[in-house]
């Protein structure tokens, strides 16, 4: 029986980390774990496509092709009977832009830290903390839960630089979740905004300028469905829209996003403690900014308690 629920365990368990930002598409992101279930992920995400700089530098046609590997630390526990988690992500990117500048083609190429990201989760509906056996009984039907984003400026910026990988400010991201399954298939939604700080010193000619981003409302919805323990496909879309942007407190309304994207996740448990996911998602509705390809692929290892398994 032990042998199984492990089995059950980790077939189930799927958490993956990737660049959090209003352009999430984060499949399961609110299905829980038993107690002190930990996992460590490695993300690897590669980009092209069209970026934007929030409107505030005399850049068209900028485009980009970049990956960023990542590392991430997921852990679940008991939260005033409440089933919660916590995760910490560390991305590194490398890669090259390109775009016209006063009528003249640039191209730059950036290696350096991206900003820490860390997420806070608590179930408030249909989830309960539970021990493994009693995890082991239980069957997902209704869930609702709440989570908290935060993106530290820990990333490499420069104000005399027009791309870099920090965004040198705060961000908070707020979100409500709701999942629901029928047998193999489940339906997952989020609603959430992100808020920021001011970044203090952008980049402005002859000397940096502070820089204000109104909040980025988003909503995110996935159909999925299971083909075996920890074995699934889901079809994800996502709708941003908001982020004017403000230099020295004068707005570019030209800077509004309102912009969605559609991809396809498959998860793949291939070994007791180990699983593969693998994405693709592409811009649909693009106003202004998401213009971009994107696929990921992410190794996950998961386990149960302090020490790891033998």
């Amino acid at each position: 029986m032990r042998l199984d629920f492990k089995h059950f365990l980790y077939g189930l368990f799927a958490v993956f980390a990737g660049p959090l930002s209003a352009q999430d598409l984060s499949p399961r992101a609110y299905v829980i774990t038993p107690q002190n279930t930990n996992a460590v992920i490695l993300t690897w995400a590669f980009f092209t496509g069209g970026i934007n700089f929030n409107g505030s530098v005399p850049i068209t046609g900028a485009t980009g092709t970049y990956s960023v590997p990542s590392f991430s630390y997921y852990h679940s526990f008991d939260l005033l009977g409440r089933s919660a988690n916590v995760t910490v992500s560390l991305p590194y990117g490398v890669g090259t832009f390109e775009g016209e500048v006063n009528e003249q083609h640039k191209s730059v190429y950036r290696s350096g830290l991206v900003d820490l990201v860390s997420r806070f989760s608590v179930n408030l509906l249909g989830g309960p903390a539970m021990p493994p056996r009693e995890f082991m009984r239980w069957k997902q039907k209704t869930i609702l839960g709440a989570s908290l984003k935060v993106l530290a400026p820990t990333g490499q910026y420069s104000p005399e630089k027009i791309v870099n990988w920090g965004i040198n400010r705060w961000a908070f991201k707020p979100e409500l979740g709701y999942s629901e399954r029928w047998g193999n298939w489940m339906l997952d939604a989020y609603g959430g905004a992100w808020f920021y700080t001011t970044n203090q010193a952008y980049y402005s000619v002859p000397l940096p300028k502070p820089q204000t981003e109104a909040p980025i409302g988003s909503f995110e919805g996935h159909i999925s469905r299971n083909f075996g323990l920890g074995t699934w496909v889901s079809l994800d879309g996502n709708f941003w829209w908001g982020g004017v942007t403000s230099l020295s407190g004068i707005q570019n309304l030209a800077s509004r996003q309102t912009s969605s994207r559609i991809g396809v996740t498959a998860a793949w448990r291939f070994t007791q403690h180990q699983s593969l996911k693998a994405s693709y998602s592409d811009g649909t509705y693009v106003r202004f900014g998401g213009n971009y390809n994107n696929v990921q692929v992410a190794w996950q290892y998961s386990w149960l308690g302090w020490r790891l398994p033998r």
